[in-house]
């Protein structure tokens, strides 16, 4: 994907001239899980606004999209071009899941379906598989999918918490039909990875006065 490119641009806030940092970064993000849990569902109403019930099996797929993010307290910009992949679910190719699918990966979405309780114990499998070729502080994000299906057996969502608490990682219920937490996913997602991205480039997050990092701000 490149390295980051940074620039400098003059804002004003009115009474004093404010130097903001400006960068362009890239970063790649993989959604993994069984198949038919609405991977590529939640890809496409992400970058197009549009979903389709009927299940053809992927055999992966590249979305790119472009967003900005801003860090107000460290005047700092993100203007970031999400690549996002799509994996092959089925479980007769996941002997094809390898580094070469992960590398460069800078965060991934772990996606279940909410009516098929074997989808969230298979995470187990996904999320390992992205630890052996990952960084351990890769920002991951799980996904109980399918949160539309009211009418359907959902698994017990105590179960998604107790996994979740095991990898220290968040969770949200979603719907690629609906919409619901979809593009919260994606924003939360993108603030981890630019936190990341500026741990690992030595830049410390201001602290409020609370001791935590300073809050990312979605454009």
């Amino acid at each position: 994907m490149g390295g980051t490119i940074s620039k400098l641009i003059i804002a004003s806030n009115g009474l004093d001239d404010l130097m903001t940092e400006e960068e362009n970064l890239s970063l790649k993000i993989c959604l993994l899980g069984d198949n038919a849990v609405g991977k590529t569902s939640l890809i496409r109403k992400y970058a197009y606004d549009i979903f389709d019930d009927s299940y053809i099996p992927t055999m992966g797929m590249k979305v790119i999209k472009d967003i900005s993010i801003e860090i107000k307290e460290y005047n700092k910009k993100y203007n970031v071009t999400f690549w996002i992949y799509d994996t092959m679910g089925d479980a007769q190719y996941r002997g094809l899941l390898n580094g070469s699918h992960l590398s460069g990966l800078s965060g991934a979405f772990l996606v279940c379906d909410v009516t098929r309780p074997e989808t969230l114990e298979n995470l187990i499998f996904w999320a390992d598989s992205i630890y052996k070729e990952c960084d351990e502080n890769i920002p991951i994000i799980y996904m109980a999918n399918k949160s539309d299906l009211t009418g359907g057996q959902m698994f017990d969502l105590a179960d998604m918490e107790r996994l979740t608490e095991v990898f220290k990682a968040p969770w949200l219920l979603t719907s690629a039909r609906t919409g619901d937490n979809v593009e919260e996913a994606f924003r939360i997602l993108g603030m981890k990875m630019i936190k990341n991205h500026l741990h690992n480039t030595g830049f410390n997050l201001p602290r409020n006065e609370k001791g935590h990092s300073s809050t990312l701000i979605e454009k």
